[in-house]
C-alpha cells in the first residue's frame, strides 16, 4: 500500500520535471521576417526571437542566435512572424457548435437553405439546429416563414439562427412544441413576426427567441468541452492565440474553470459572464478567475442593450429608413443597465455592453456615467461591444468615460449595402468610426464576432485597412475616412485586445518578459498588395513558446 502511494507522486514529479525541462529550454527562432507592435507605439522589425520558460527574452538580428549556443534553433525559413492575433469579441462555444450544426451561411435564397436542410436532416435525429441565414442576400428580402421549412422537415423541430444571432427561424413543429399561437405575446425587448392575420410566421427577434430556445435540450459539460476543443483547433489554424468570449452561461463557466485548473485549454480565453444569466449573482460572488499561465481570465460581464441592424433590432434615435415608425429594440431599460453595472462593479468585474444602434450607445453611455458617479468603476476598462452606429456627439464620451470601443472591422464590409438601406446619411455619420475613435485617443480592440462572421482575422485586417469587399468594392472604400493603416489595424488585433483584457503587459506584442505567442504566415503583411491580405495563410501558431498548430503542406508537415 505504501509503495503504491509513493509511485503516483514520484511519477507526477517525473512528468512535471520533464515538462518543465521542455518548457525551460531556450529556443531561438531565426531567419524570420519579424514585426511586432510595441507598447510605446512603434513597430519593431527583427529576424531572431529568443524564448525561455515560454516568454520572450530578446529580439534582434541574425547574430543574436550566436549568443545562445545551447539553445534549440528553429529556422523560420524567411517567413513573416507576427505576434499571436487576439480576437476581442467572439463566441467560442457557438463557433464549436456551429462546426457540427447546419451551416447555411451565404445561402442566396430560401431554396438554398431548404436544400441544405434536406441533406443535413437525413442523418439527424431530434432537434435540428443551424445558423447563418441572411434574408438581405436574397432577391426577396422579406423574412422567411415556418411553412418554408415544413416542406422539408415537419416531424421534428427546426431552429435556424440568423447570421447575427438576433433572430431565429423555426418550423411549425417547433411552434407547436413551444405552444406558440396567435395570442402569444412577445416579451419586452423582443418581437414575434406575424402575418396580416396576426398569426406567428416562424421568426422570433431578440428576446422573443427565448420562447422557443428554452425548450431546446441543454448541452452537457462534455458537449461544451467538445465544442471548446473544436473551436480552439479552428482558431489556432487562423493564427488566433487569444480570444475574448462574449457571454458565457453557468455550465460553460464551470467547464472553463475546470479546464483552466487542469491546464488543458487549447488557447487563451478571456471570458465574460452573461449578464442575462439567472446565475449571474452566484458567478459574481465566486470572484474573478485566472489560471497561473494566463490561459483563462474571467473578470467581466457581457450585457445586451439592443439587437442587431440586420434584423432591425438595433435601437435607433430616429426611425429606420426602410421601416417607417420602427426604432428597433432596447433589450434592457437604462435603469436595468445601471443595476447590472452596479452589481458588476461592486464585485470587481467590468461591464462589456453590446450596443449597435445610436440610441443604444447613448443610453449605455448615460448608464455608465450615472453609475460611475454613484459607485465608481470608471477604471475597470469597461467596454461597448460593436459601437457600430454612434452619433458624432457621443463618440467623444467614450474617451471621457474611458470606455473601450470593442469593434469588428468586417461588420462594416458585411453591413455596408444593408446599412445604406436601413439608415439615413445622418444616421451613418458616426458609423463604424474606427479612425475617429483612434484619433481621439481611444483604444480600439478588434475582433470578428465569430460565428456571426467568419473567424479569420485576416478578413478583419483587410476590412480595417480598405473598407472594401473582396472584389475591391466600393472603389477607395466605403466611408473611406475611417480606414486604418496596416500598423493601426495590427495593433487593434493585438495590443488593443490585450489592453481591453488588462493583459497588455502579458500578451499582444513580442516584448521582453511577455508570453511568446506568435505566428508564422506565408505573406509579408506590411508589404504585399492589400488585396492579398485576406488570402494570408497561417503556417504555424505558437503559444508560450510551444507549437500549437502547423499547416500541412503537400502531404508533409
Amino acid at each position: 500500500m505504501q509503495l503504491k502511494t509513493l509511485i503516483k507522486p514520484l511519477l507526477l514529479a517525473s512528468i512535471l520535471a520533464s515538462s518543465y525541462h521542455a518548457v525551460a529550454q531556450t529556443k531561438v527562432i531565426f531567419n524570420a521576417n519579424g514585426y511586432t507592435p510595441l507598447y510605446k507605439g512603434e513597430v519593431q522589425q527583427f529576424s531572431t526571437l529568443v524564448i525561455k520558460n515560454g516568454k520572450v527574452v530578446k529580439l534582434g538580428g541574425e547574430a543574436l542566435k550566436n549568443s545562445f549556443p545551447d539553445a534549440k534553433l528553429i529556422d523560420a525559413h524567411g517567413n513573416t512572424l507576427l505576434p499571436g492575433l487576439i480576437d476581442a469579441h467572439g463566441h467560442v462555444i457557438g463557433l464549436g457548435d456551429n462546426l457540427s450544426q447546419l451551416d447555411v451561411r451565404g445561402a442566396k435564397s430560401v431554396k438554398d437553405v431548404t436544400s441544405k436542410l434536406e441533406e443535413f436532416a437525413k442523418d439527424k435525429q431530434g432537434w435540428i439546429i443551424g445558423r447563418g441565414w441572411n434574408q438581405e442576400l436574397w432577391s426577396d428580402t422579406r423574412f422567411p416563414t415556418a411553412k418554408d421549412l415544413d416542406k422539408i422537415v415537419n416531424d421534428r423541430p427546426v431552429v435556424l439562427s440568423r447570421v447575427d444571432s438576433h433572430a431565429i427561424w423555426v418550423n411549425s413543429k417547433a411552434l407547436e412544441l413551444a405552444g406558440i399561437t396567435a395570442t402569444t405575446k412577445a416579451p419586452e425587448g423582443g418581437e414575434i413576426i406575424k402575418d396580416e392575420f396576426g398569426n406567428p410566421t416562424g421568426v422570433f427577434v431578440d428576446k422573443a427567441e427565448a420562447l422557443i430556445t428554452k425548450h431546446m435540450p441543454a448541452p452537457s459539460k462534455d458537449d461544451i468541452s467538445n465544442s471548446l476543443d473544436a473551436a480552439g483547433k479552428h482558431l489556432l489554424s487562423l493564427g488566433i492565440t487569444s480570444t475574448h468570449d462574449a457571454g458565457i452561461d453557468k455550465t460553460t463557466w464551470q467547464v472553463y474553470k475546470e479546464r483552466g485548473d487542469l491546464g488543458n485549454l487549447p488557447l487563451r480565453i478571456v471570458a465574460m459572464l452573461s449578464g442575462a444569466s439567472p446565475d449571474l449573482e452566484e458567478m459574481l460572488k465566486a470572484g474573478r478567475y485566472h489560471d497561473k499561465n494566463d490561459f483563462m481570465e474571467i473578470r467581466s460581464v457581457k450585457v445586451y442593450a439592443d439587437g442587431a441592424l440586420g434584423s432591425r433590432g438595433a435601437a435607433l434615435i430616429e426611425e429606420y429608413a426602410d421601416r417607417a415608425g420602427h426604432h428597433g429594440l432596447m433589450l434592457e431599460t437604462q435603469q436595468k443597465l445601471e443595476s447590472i453595472f452596479t452589481q458588476s462593479f461592486k464585485s470587481g468585474f467590468s461591464a462589456n455592453t453590446h450596443a449597435i444602434g445610436d440610441k443604444a450607445n447613448k443610453v449605455v453611455l448615460d448608464a455608465y456615467q450615472n453609475v460611475f458617479k454613484k459607485t465608481g468603476g470608471i477604471l475597470l476598462r469597461n467596454r461597448i461591444e460593436h459601437a457600430q452606429i454612434v452619433t458624432p456627439d457621443d463618440i467623444p464620451r467614450f474617451k471621457t468615460l474611458k470606455i473601450i470601443p470593442s469593434m469588428q472591422p468586417v461588420h462594416a464590409t458585411s453591413d455596408m449595402h444593408m446599412a445604406e438601406q436601413r439608415l439615413t446619411d445622418k444616421q451613418l455619420s458616426g458609423a463604424y468610426a474606427w479612425q475617429t475613435f483612434l484619433k481621439q485617443g481611444s483604444v480600439v480592440a478588434a475582433g470578428s464576432d465569430y460565428p456571426v462572421e467568419l473567424a479569420n482575422p485576416f478578413d478583419g485586417l483587410y476590412s480595417a485597412i480598405t473598407r472594401m469587399d473582396h472584389n475591391k468594392l466600393p472603389e477607395n472604400g466605403w466611408r473611406a475616412s475611417e480606414v486604418l493603416s496596416r500598423e493601426d489595424a495590427l495593433r487593434a488585433f493585438t495590443l488593443g485586445g490585450a489592453y481591453a483584457a488588462h493583459q497588455e503587459f502579458k500578451v499582444g506584442s513580442l516584448e521582453q518578459g511577455k508570453w511568446a505567442d506568435f505566428i508564422l504566415i506565408d505573406k509579408d503583411y506590411f508589404k504585399v498588395p492589400v488585396e492579398e491580405i485576406y488570402n494570408t495563410h497561417v503556417l504555424q501558431t505558437w503559444i508560450a513558446g510551444k507549437l500549437k498548430y502547423e499547416k500541412e503542406v503537400s502531404g508533409k508537415r
